[in-house]
């Protein structure tokens, strides 16, 4: 089991009141940054101090959650799980909340694509739905169909198809309304919205909206997953309101070949978070940059360091950069990097092999610093309970 710690809820109150900020955001800390010309040690303090200065076209407001945070912008919104929450093993209060209620506003049509699904909150809103007359539709990793809570949604009427393929659906996206789109890392089950930690964004946008429909579409009408696809991303660049979003789909876009010129670009900082990194090529360039002199800091779920063959983290510890294993007993699930403060890439891709070759993936690249600041504070939250061996 991994050691469990309580969150410092301080880091609650900053976020809450940094989202409010108009102009500088500051996240507290402990030290200031390792400076550029030295290499952090991986048993030193908790993280660098972040400092940006975020765009003014977006600005963001606290979304009151009791087992989770979450910020409002104008197109978007973003939330973060919080396995320390008080009420998180009750299964209440979390980000499940917000999503259940797009359910329950929607009016033509709600598209799922679920690696797994177990929230009875979630589960009982796409019922309801396909009760008044919404056209509901699901995909899903095949061997997760057979588990209680897709079958009670199949003997409500709702249709799901699996993928019957030896790589995984592992995708984790919902549409509604053909106008909006949920995406992120949290599978749709009770551990993944209260046990691990997990990213889970809301984007109004009818373009990026239709990128995922074909993608959807393709699987569900077309039979086509895993490497039986083809590349036809209506939008694989749109811009919402001056901020830059790019859209992959795994392994039809080839997600690496977007990844690597972010990463090698990256001027002052790279912080990661990570369920799984065993992407050799990845691991070359963070480790390159690292003896640039850019900053390079990370966390990896325990579990997975321990497990998977191949992992980057003893490469990274054997290059003496400050990357640490999680402090939670459920699952570090993000799939997050952060670049320069100003960009990040997060969704379903792990970084690994089977992500970019095998598996049905989603990732996004957002070039807005207000956004990637709000990622640099939940990887303080993170970071704050990783273990510092």
């Amino acid at each position: 089991m991994k050691p469990y710690r309580s969150f410092p809820y301080i880091f609650l109150i900053a976020a809450l009141f940094l989202s409010a900020c108009g102009s500088v955001i500051s996240i507290p800390a402990t030290r200031t940054a390792t400076p550029s010309t030295m290499k952090p040690t991986p048993t030193a303090g908790p993280a660098p101090t972040f400092e940006f200065a975020p765009t003014p076209e977006i600005t963001v407001a606290p979304i009151e959650l009791q087992a989770g945070y979450g910020v409002r912008g104008p197109w978007f919104e973003l939330y973060f799980t919080d396995p320390a929450s008080p009420l998180s093993p009750q299964g209440t209060g979390g980000v499940d909340g917000p999503l259940v209620e797009a359910i329950d506003a929607a009016r033509l049509s709600i598209d799922v694509a679920a690696y797994s699904l177990s929230l009875n909150s979630v589960r009982y809103a796409l019922i309801r739905a396909h009760d008044r007359g919404v056209t509901v539709r699901m995909v899903m990793e095949s061997s997760n169909m057979d588990r209680s809570d897709p079958q009670r949604l199949i003997g409500a009427g709702i249709a799901i198809a699996g993928d019957h393929r030896n790589g995984l659906m592992h995708d984790k996206f919902m549409i509604i309304d053909r106008s909006e789109v949920w995406l992120g890392s949290m599978n749709f089950t009770d551990g993944g919205a209260y046990d691990d930690n997990n990213n889970l964004m809301r984007i109004r946008s009818a373009d990026i909206a239709a990128n995922y429909m074909v993608e959807f579409e393709e699987m569900f009408n077309d039979d086509m997953f895993g490497t039986d696809v083809r590349r036809r991303t209506p939008h694989p660049t749109v811009t919402i309101a001056g901020t830059r979003l790019d859209v992959f789909f795994s392994p039809d876009d080839g997600v690496l070949a977007g990844l690597v010129p972010v990463l090698e670009g990256a001027q002052e900082s790279i912080y990661f978070l990570a369920y799984s990194f065993t992407s050799n090529q990845l691991g070359e360039i963070v480790r390159r940059k690292a003896e640039e002199g850019i900053t390079v800091a990370g966390v990896m779920d325990a579990e997975q360091v321990r497990s998977n063959q191949g992992t980057e983290f003893d490469p990274f510890r054997q290059a003496e950069l400050d990357v640490r294993r999680d402090g939670i007993d459920g699952l570090m699930h993000h799939k997050v990097l952060i670049i320069d403060k100003e960009i990040v890439a997060f969704g379903s891709y792990n970084f690994s092999q089977s992500a970019e070759e095998r598996n049905d993936e989603n990732l996004i690249i957002v070039y807005d610093p207000v956004i990637a600041g709000q990622f640099l504070l939940e990887f303080q939250r993170v970071w704050a309970e990783a273990q510092r061996e």
